[in-house]
């Protein structure tokens, strides 16, 4: 039910800083013992956390270790632009405009534009988060701004979780003295699963407004359509669900010696949070076959054939997710 939702969200509309609720993990050792010859054999390092959302069986390792996010914080700004959209301070049909030369490299299709060029707020975050565009990123966070995007985790409780600057582009203001060793942004497994599990549930504020469902909904569309599925999704889907959706939303993260990804699974069984970094691979390679996509993709099997034997489901992945699971 919608009434037991966590309560995180209120203190997005009453200002004051609050902690996640406390659920009790429950340790899987059977399925830990799967996953840790899984990454016994990966060579690099492997921090993870998954939860069953129905039956609230974890597995960790190291899930709380800070780790580099590389795009996966793009999954912060989202959840910053819904906030805004829900506080009517912004709207998904609002103007950006890319100025001529404001466009940066690396993943994207931006990069191939000439601007200036007109496009919606939502053009802007869909480019986000399906092909990680990173010129719509920067767009993104000139829009919101960077001390927006840590407020808003900061709410949420998450002390480990850190957006420090645009891509590409100059830092605005003085940044954090551990910067340089993460890059874009830092996290910890544990902290983006919950990031990821409030959009799912669609956890916005309390008490709930008319449009959550709304704003949920044109975010689990970007997530469901991630262009890139060679991690989490890679063996789970077995059939196109290019018309019936997928039945995972997810949100990637690459560079050279990093591979991550946060998803949500739909699992017959019931929805599953799965958030898993590797870092420091010895494979840098850019291929659909680098190792730790593989090893990110075979720990993302292991524990839906787990926690859920009969599959996955796209037709659970909606607004909320069907994620209002009676605790």
């Amino acid at each position: 039910m919608k009434s037991m939702r966590w309560l995180v969200g209120a203190a997005i509309l009453c200002g004051c800083v609050c902690m996640q609720a406390e659920t009790a993990d429950k340790p899987d050792a059977a399925l830990q013992a799967k996953l840790a010859a899984i990454v016994a054999a990966h060579h690099g390092k492997v921090a993870l956390y998954a939860v069953d959302l129905k039956t609230q069986q974890t597995v960790a390792t190291g899930a709380d270790d800070e780790v580099q996010t590389a795009s996966v914080i793009k999954l912060a700004i989202l959840y910053e632009a819904m906030g805004q959209v829900r506080a009517g301070k912004a709207h998904w049909d609002e103007k950006i405009t890319m100025p001529a030369g404001y466009a940066v490299g690396g993943s994207g299709v931006l990069t191939f534009f000439d601007g200036p060029l007109p496009l919606t707020l939502k053009d802007v975050l869909t480019m986000m988060i399906i092909v990680s565009d990173n010129t719509a990123t920067d767009l993104a966070i000139d829009r919101f701004g960077v001390d927006a995007v840590n407020a808003r985790i900061a709410l949420l409780g998450l002390k480990h979780t850190h957006l420090y600057k645009r891509i590409g582009k100059p830092a605005i203001g003085t940044m954090p003295a551990d910067q340089p060793k993460f890059g874009l942004g830092k996290t910890t497994p544990r902290e983006m699963a919950a990031v990821m599990e409030h959009i799912g549930r669609c956890e916005l504020g309390e008490p709930e407004q008319a449009g959550d469902t709304a704003i949920c909904a044109v975010a689990m569309k970007m997530l469901r359509n991630q262009f890139y599925r060679d991690t989490i999704p890679r063996y789970l889907e077995k059939l196109d669900s290019s018309e019936t959706g997928s039945g995972v939303a997810s949100k990637t993260g690459s560079l050279d010696a990093v591979r991550a990804d946060v998803a949500i699974v739909a699992g017959k069984s019931g929805p599953i949070v799965i958030s898993i970094f590797t870092y420091d691979n010895a494979d840098h390679g850019w291929t659909a076959d680098n190792e730790a996509e593989l090893t990110i993709a075979r720990l993302g099997r292991a524990i839906v054939e787990t926690w859920s034997p009969e599959g996955i489901d796209g037709k659970t992945l909606v607004p909320g997710l069907g994620l209002a699971v009676t605790k």
